[in-house]
């Protein structure tokens, strides 16, 4: 069946699918999570007469206390982490978003050019709905260092320094070790792995010179991670890019503390990349739509700080897998069906240039 039927991964039908670990715990982040909601238990129990000395009073006040002494907690680690912000202003913003033309790419460049920002998509593939207003779309093949320098500066020339990279291009080729060609290969970590590299390496330079200081998005994976059948090279890549995004965050945060880092980590997103990849568990690990993750973007975007931000709630936590008896970790897997998403991967068959596109 071809890949273009879909509109979404295909996924297991159930009455409790749109219930999630995830949903679960957006509702208690505005809820019993929130120092205003939770200091709102006692000012409800005074207004209905309890005592301040009644056990159910002090259980709600030393909650409340809690929850704000951890939020407290939280912004502070943030500003340890990211340092101070650095100033927003989307009319002075340049943006060059890569693997733009279409999927989660698309979605954060209309969002800033529908905002006010200039921005410049980077693509094999033309635009799907056209350039949209506030967009100028440069063909360019990232894993091509040659194409990514000439374009880095026609981008300069024509709407002004970039101050915004947004690392998104990816692809996915979907083979065993055994099957994979070498040309899959060279393909799928020079986009993938190398074409961050590329790009940095060409627009990093202006985003010190522009004077505003900057942000620099990599679009990583938690399959660096944990790994998967049949995403041996996948894998490799994006855990290259989180390496290599940790340590560029700790030299710019020695030699140009205005240029931010911002790390992104979804688990399976709903693009055309995944076609066919079956969801271990959609309560655990539900599939990741598009809007999600640029929003997350955006919002660090705009805050002018550096982040990390992961998605859905296992991505945050999947670094405890190592710690794991090894026999632990397999058993994990086994449960889990990491290892078995793929055996009905359909991506974008029949079509390698088009899958340099928007993870």
């Amino acid at each position: 069946m071809a890949s273009n039927l879909y509109t979404e991964p295909p996924q297991r039908d159930s009455w409790f699918a749109p219930f999630s670990v995830d949903l679960f715990a957006k509702v208690f982040n505005v809820s019993i999570f929130h120092p205003f909601v939770c200091w709102l238990v006692p000012l409800c129990l005074r207004a209905r007469v309890f005592l301040w000395e009644s056990p159910t009073m002090i259980g709600s006040i030393i909650w409340a206390t809690f929850v704000t002494a951890l939020w407290i907690a939280l912004q502070i680690n943030d500003r340890i982490a990211h340092g101070a912000p650095r100033e927003v202003d989307l009319s002075e913003e340049v943006i060059v978003v890569t693997g733009g033309a279409s999927g989660l790419g698309m979605l954060v460049a209309e969002v800033y050019g529908m905002r006010g920002a200039t921005v410049a998509v980077l693509d094999v593939n033309e635009m799907d709905n056209g350039e949209a207003r506030g967009i100028t779309y440069y063909k360019c093949d990232v894993s091509d260092s040659k194409q990514v320098f000439e374009v880095a500066k026609q981008i300069e020339k024509d709407l002004g320094t970039p101050t915004v990279l947004i690392n998104n291009a990816a692809i996915v080729i979907g083979k065993s070790m055994l099957n994979l060609t070498i040309e899959d290969i060279d393909r799928s970590l020079g986009t993938n792995m190398l074409g961050p590299f590329y790009c940095i390496k060409a627009f990093l330079p202006a985003l010190i010179r522009s004077g505003r200081g900057g942000t620099i998005v990599n679009v990583s994976s938690v399959i660096g991670h944990l790994g998967a059948a049949q995403l041996t090279d996948y894998a490799a890549a994006k855990a290259g890019v989180s390496a290599m995004h940790r340590s560029l965050t700790a030299e710019l945060r020695q030699s140009h503390p205005d240029i931010k880092t911002v790390l992104i980590t979804p688990g399976q997103l709903s693009t055309p990349l995944f076609y066919g990849v079956q969801t271990p568990s959609s309560f655990f690990a539900p599939v990741v739509e598009p809007v999600e993750v640029a929003k997350e973007i955006v919002t660090a975007i705009d805050s002018g700080l550096g982040a990390e931000k992961a998605m859905p709630l296992y991505a945050r936590w999947v670094e405890w897998y190592d710690v794991l008896p090894s026999g632990l970790q397999v058993i994990a897997r086994i449960i889990s069906g990491v290892d078995h998403g793929m055996k009905t991967f359909i991506g974008r068959r029949g079509d390698k240039a088009s899958d340099k596109k928007a993870n």
